[in-house]
């Protein structure tokens, strides 16, 4: 294994890169007939295809790496994104960040319903 390659369902697919766009700030790399590429990062690729069983999934689909958790959430949180909160056994958000260790982690669905 050399790359990772994440795909994610969308209802929409219009809707779900404006999201991409405008929330994020990203922009396929390759468009094919119901599918978008995103090149990211160092050799890190997504893309999202357009299914009817977009958001059915209740699990993490996609994470980022980040230097600088509470910078990035500031960026998005102006850019519309809602961060997820859980207070679950074992798992509680504050303001949003579950603590765990040395790990700061942050949740937000995108307009598919796919948690990232």
């Amino acid at each position: 294994m050399k790359e990772l390659h994440t795909v994610l369902p969308a209802a929409e697919l219009k809707r779900a890169q404006s999201f991409y766009h405008d929330a994020l700030g990203l922009d396929p790399d390759e468009t094919h007939e119901g599918v978008l590429v995103y090149h990211v990062g160092s050799g890190s690729v997504f893309e999202i295809y357009e299914t009817s069983k977009a958001g059915t999934a209740q699990n993490t689909q996609m994470g980022w790496i980040t230097d600088d958790l509470d910078a990035e959430m500031s960026t998005l949180r102006e850019r519309g994104v809602v961060f997820e909160e859980f207070d679950i056994p074992g798992m509680k958000t504050v303001n949003g960040v579950v603590t765990a260790d040395d790990m700061k982690s942050a949740w937000f669905r995108d307009t598919e319903g796919n948690f990232i």
